[in-house]
């Protein structure tokens, strides 16, 4: 795979292409100064990202949206450059609420559509203005979903050109057969967002996504952040791994250039989330070198099937964890 900062994407199954490294705009809304998103995604763009992973529930699409318009009235960017994926949040599972909240996505963004829109996660809340319903003792309140019904109405929004591609997060084998032997299946999921780093590398599930054509889309792909809300605080630190620590010195790069490195040459996407400037411009070098095949067999064998991500929420729900088996 013959990878450059200028030329990184790789296609999906529907014609379209997909960046091999994006940047994850999550941050936690209590403590994210306002405007971070917004100078961050600017300089991302300098640097040279065309794809940005954002979500409604992170309640800062406006910010992200108004970066990309910027950098596209200044002349820096294109849209057709710009590769933006949206989610569809767990409250909106509902066939009648699939477009609104697309629509609220755009809306917020200031844009006429998004190149790739998910389902955020295969089970869903009740339905209504709360994003994380609550019963009276505190518990989250779950909704039946019909995932088929959901995807069809997906589907109308990519007939209606609000959306370029459709993928889905969070989906083991199961969940994505039943998608993929729906009857009457316009149009297929190009991706699957799902944990993915050395020590989380997930082969079944890659093996099978591969035979069925869906890209592998990797969150959390340096580890994680130590929070404790939706993070296994027990699982080791990922950067801190002596195999990766010695390969970047070889090619006088650190451990998270290394971590990216291996699952963009494997073909998996990343979206390592920073708001840190020195850090979005770091995880942005990893085309100037290439790991050998030994080295790539190496990190491979790094797995440990830890998953740092959690989501507590869901620690209630017949279906958790998401997708333990693949």
């Amino acid at each position: 795979m013959n990878l450059s900062a200028e030329t990184h994407s790789i296609p999906l199954s529907d014609g379209n292409y997909i960046p091999l490294l994006g940047l994850g705009t999550y941050g936690d809304p209590r403590t994210t100064r306002k405007g971070t998103a917004l100078e961050c995604v600017k300089l991302a763009i300098d640097v040279g990202y065309r794809h940005f992973d954002g979500a409604l529930v992170y309640f800062n699409e406006s910010e992200v949206g108004q970066a990309i318009r910027e950098k596209i009235a200044d002349g820096t960017v294109r849209r057709k450059d710009i590769f933006y994926c949206g989610k569809l949040w767990n409250t909106f599972h509902t066939p009648e609420l699939v477009r609104p909240a697309l629509e609220r996505t755009l809306k917020a963004l200031k844009l006429d559509y998004v190149d790739l829109y998910i389902v955020e996660l295969p089970m869903a809340f009740k339905p209504g203005k709360e994003f994380y319903p609550k019963d009276q003792d505190g518990k989250h309140i779950y909704h039946h979903t019909d995932l088929c019904a959901t995807w069809e109405a997906l589907e109308a929004c990519k007939d209606a050109g609000l959306v370029k591609s459709l993928g889905v997060s969070n989906f083991n084998r199961r969940q994505l057969e039943l998608l993929l032997n729906k009857p009457g299946l316009k149009h297929r999921p190009v991706s699957n967002q799902v944990e993915c780093h050395p020590y989380f590398t997930q082969p079944k599930l890659l093996e099978y996504c591969r035979q069925e054509d869906i890209v592998i889309v990797g969150y959390c792909p340096l580890g994680s952040s130590r929070d404790s809300s939706w993070v296994n605080l027990k699982s080791p630190p990922l950067l801190e791994d002596e195999l990766l620590v010695s390969i970047g010195k070889k090619y006088n790069k650190s451990s998270a250039q290394v971590a990216l490195r291996f699952n963009v040459q494997r073909g998996v996407v990343v979206i390592p989330k920073s708001f840190n400037p020195e850090r979005i411009k770091h995880n942005f070098q990893i085309f100037d070198f290439s790991l050998t095949e030994d080295e790539m067999k190496a990190i491979e064998g790094l797995n440990k099937n830890i998953r740092f991500v959690e989501l507590l929420m869901w620690s209630d729900h017949p279906e958790y964890p998401f997708n333990e088996e693949y």
